[in-house]
């Protein structure tokens, strides 16, 4: 007990300055306490020792005071709730500010932020200085539902601000997911922070309009828990529409993850590059008819309506844009390569463009290059013929041979391309077809593998490093570039001695020398551009055709009922037809429609991108001018939303009379295969004939059929194609 005593005596004389220092009233009122009891006792003079005064201490022992020291303790405790509240405020805010602008740069979120948030009640008051960095023009003034103009598009994620005023009251959220409603009567800058937000939405928008509690949601207007469209919401430069009567912002489009690297490690990592239609086809099922994504150093907004597309295709401009396929274009800048209209934008890609459409698009250029393409066709037949006769089975005259006809139809693709665009045969479908060819049919296929892994990553940093993807995609453009130089230099040759030889004949020559051929003898491009352009037609014209064609085929075979009918308008048009090419497929029409079938099952490109020039309305969100927007074919091509019965292979849909009848909105942008206006596939003509003359040769030769009528499992490279290309039987007819 004694050494009890003794260490409250020597606490006496801090616990008085302490006691001194947090209240000086209380200490006054002891002072003078302690100076009545000395007066009283005859000690002597006494004093507070407050205001540094040398009054002595006591010499006897004090009678301790139990409500001094509940006092002290009491105002140590509210010091240091004080000093708590003011620093979780002060960490609040720095988390609104800074989750604010991981919002604006698409970055990911930060756990400790969130906890700062939480600890404050979910909300903080921002102070004016801070709420105008992140709001500058907010108006001062706002009653009734005008605030709604100021609160549009000022979603941040988990951080939203509603208001400009400062306010340092506290207004606690409701603790249940009922309809936000805050009673305070002044409009508050307020951060609202909620992991599951009232009315069905993530991220919660809480403010106060007089007489009214509301609640903004990315669904629209929620008022006393009851949802109301507003009109009249218009802003400069928008279309409106949507019966909410209010326009989306663009953070509010729903989104496969805010961090585009994350999305890419996830990409790599689960494979998805390989189904990436069927990732496509997925998230339109669980977000909607559009959607953001982020993906590396790529973002887009994915669409996949008729509707929505023709919306985008009103607002291209000009010179419409597609997405720049980076990898191409680093391996044209670093190996010094013009680029060509696959590859430019602006007046310059117009100009080159016009300049081809003559030799490649326009009605007179189809009729010149039709009969080389019936040519190859014809000669792809006989050949398969012969093989049939020669490995099949069966009787004489009746043989059937099951094979898989990738590898004859690639070289089909390769042979007919190089007859239109050089102008010669190059004997693919010989006994023993050279090694060249073969090659650059290898080279097109490697680029094509290594392009999507490049598109979200920075090509000039692996280019630096040395990264075995890019040694392999660009070696793969070499083999292209140097496959296509030495034909551009035997048709420039060739060329040459027959200009030599009608000149001295005196004759005017009227052979068809191929594109390349129109292209030297006009002589309005550059032979660097010529070369640029030559080149990405061969290297876009092989595995685009190819395989369709296989798709084709497949679907021909397990569908007998079709093939016939197709067979049987074909036969009857090649009767009328006279051996004309064009004519016979003018009169059959079903060939078209087998084609553009394939091509909505089997999109060769899943996707057809723009970027508008002004801003556009989608799904009733805003889509800024510029801000890349992907059309999405694969989901597209198989929604019921559009087509009926869309796993059905039916050529007869694509009938004028039926699309005529079509009542669907945009039914003129649900075929979008090659593209769509003046920045549509530059191949697109000679593709479409190359597989309709192909599949009209077949046709009319044998009978296709298939051992399993299982769908056909896909892969997407840069292309959709089969995982294992499908098996098909030839019986001859």
């Amino acid at each position: 007990m004694e050494s009890v005593v003794r260490v409250k005596k020597t606490l006496r004389t801090p616990i008085r300055k302490l006691t001194s220092c947090v209240s000086g009233v209380k200490e006054r009122r002891l002072c003078a306490r302690r100076r009545n009891k000395r007066g009283r006792g005859g000690r002597g003079r006494g004093g507070c020792n407050r205001l540094g005064s040398r009054t002595p201490p006591p010499r006897g022992p004090l009678h301790k005071d139990p409500g001094v020291m509940r006092s002290y303790q009491a105002d140590l405790e509210k010091e240091r709730r004080q000093r708590e509240a003011t620093n979780a405020q002060k960490n609040a805010e720095r988390a609104a500010m800074r989750a604010h602008f991981r919002k604006k740069y698409q970055l990911s979120e930060d756990s400790k932020d969130t906890n700062h948030l939480r600890s404050v009640g979910g909300k903080v008051s921002l102070p004016h200085e801070l709420s105008k960095i992140i709001h500058p023009e907010t108006k001062s003034k706002d009653s009734g539902f005008n605030l709604l103009k100021t609160f549009q598009g000022l979603s941040l994620g988990s951080v939203t601000l509603t208001g400009r005023k400062h306010s340092k009251t506290f207004t606690p959220l409701p603790a249940s997911g009922d309809a936000c409603k805050v009673m305070s009567m002044n409009i508050q800058v307020i951060v609202c922070f909620r992991a599951n937000g009232a009315c069905g939405s993530r991220n919660l928008l809480c403010g106060v309009a007089p007489q009214r509690s509301l609640c903004m949601t990315a669904a629209g207007l929620v008022v006393d828990g009851k949802s109301e469209g507003r009109k009249g919401a218009d802003s400069a430069g928008v279309r409106r529409k949507g019966v909410d009567g209010r326009v989306r912002s663009f953070e509010e489009i729903p989104h496969t993850g805010r961090s585009g690297w994350v999305n890419l490690v996830k990409f790599w990592k689960e494979d998805r590059f390989r189904q990436l239609h069927k990732h496509m086809e997925k998230t339109f099922i669980a977000l909607g008819p559009i959607y953001r994504e982020h993906l590396g150093t790529h973002s887009s907004v994915n669409i996949m309506l008729p509707s929505d597309i023709g919306e985008l295709f009103r607002s291209e401009g000009l010179h419409p844009r597609r997405m720049t396929l980076q990898p191409w274009a680093t391996h044209r800048e670093t190996r010094q390569h013009s680029k060509g209209v696959f590859l430019k934008n602006g007046k310059e890609w117009r100009a080159d463009r016009l300049l081809l459409n003559k030799e490649v698009m326009m009605t007179a250029a189809v009729k010149r290059f039709l009969p080389l393409l019936d040519e190859v066709a014809s000669d792809f037949c006989r050949m398969l013929r012969a093989r049939v006769e020669r490995e099949g089975r069966g009787e004489e005259g009746k043989r059937s041979l099951t094979v898989d006809p990738s590898p004859d139809l690639f070289r089909f693709a390769l042979e007919a391309s190089c007859h239109v665009i050089y102008g010669e045969r190059i004997g693919l479908f010989s006994s023993s077809p050279s090694m060249e060819s073969q090659k650059f049919i290898w080279a097109v296929e490697r680029m094509l593998a290594t392009t999507p892994p490049l598109l979200y990553l920075p090509p000039r940093l692996l280019l630096r490093i040395g990264a075995p993807l890019w040694k392999q995609h660009a070696s793969a453009w070499d083999h292209i570039f140097s496959h296509a130089e030495a034909r551009i230099q035997r048709g420039y040759q060739r060329l040459s001695s027959s200009q030599r030889r009608e000149s001295e004949a005196g004759a005017a020559g009227g052979q068809y020398t191929g594109v390349l051929g129109q292209l030297l003898e006009k002589g309005q491009l550059s032979l660097d551009l010529i070369k640029a352009n030559i080149t990405e037609l061969m290297a876009g014209g092989v595995d685009t055709t190819a395989v369709p064609l296989q798709f084709a085929l497949f679907e021909l075979g397990r569908n007998p009922e079709v093939q016939e009918r197709v067979r049987q308008q074909a036969r009857a048009s090649w009767a009328q037809a006279g051996g004309d090419p064009q004519k016979a497929l003018q009169g059959a029409p079903l060939l078209k429609g087998t084609i553009k079938e394939i091509l909505r099952l089997y999109p060769v490109g899943t996707t057809v991108q723009r970027y508008p020039i002004k801003d556009i309305v989608l799904q009733n969100y805003h889509i800024p001018a510029g801000t890349m927007v992907q059309a999405c074919l694969y989901p597209l091509g198989r929604s019921a939303d559009v087509y009926e019965d869309p796993q059905r292979f039916n050529p007869g849909r694509w009938s004028s009379s039926r699309e005529e009848g079509q009542s669907v909105e945009g039914a003129g942008f649900r075929s979008l295969a090659f593209g769509f206006g003046a920045r549509q596939c530059v191949g697109r003509r000679i593709a479409e004939n190359e597989m309709q003359l192909l599949l009209m040769h077949i046709l009319l030769s044998f009978h296709l059929s298939v051992s399993s009528s299982e769908d056909i499992k896909t892969t997407c490279t840069l292309i959709l194609q089969p995982e294992t290309p499908p098996r098909i039987t030839f019986r001859k007819l």
